[in-house]
């Protein structure tokens, strides 16, 4: 249970890094309101894994499913840019979750 409330905080690290974009610098409410509500819970799920799961494995799971949803929503919903590099650099931190997973089943 402690991974599905992981996953679900890294995903709203995703909402909330998105709509800190949206928002202007907290210039424009609504995005404004939408990333603080996304962090509160975020950090709230983030703290109730790490009640289970050791602080280096939730902490490295939720940035890094924070980072690549990021990446991901960057490119399909602001337009930026891609390369071999930037796609690289997502697989790399992906595999890190993975083995950082694996490594916690062990």
């Amino acid at each position: 249970m402690a991974w599905i409330i992981l996953f679900v905080a890294g995903l709203l690290e995703v909402v909330w890094a998105y709509f800190m974009k949206q928002s202007a610098g907290f210039t424009r409410l609504w995005p404004s309101v939408i990333t603080l509500t996304a962090m509160i819970g975020s950090f709230a799920l983030l703290s109730w894994s790490m009640r289970v799961l050791p602080l280096g494995t939730a902490y490295t799971v939720w940035t890094g499913i924070g980072a690549v949803g990021a990446f991901v929503l960057g490119i399909v919903f602001l337009g930026e840019s891609i390369s071999p590099m930037r796609i690289a650099a997502a697989v790399l931190i992906l595999s890190g979750l993975v083995l950082m997973r694996l490594s916690a089943a062990s």
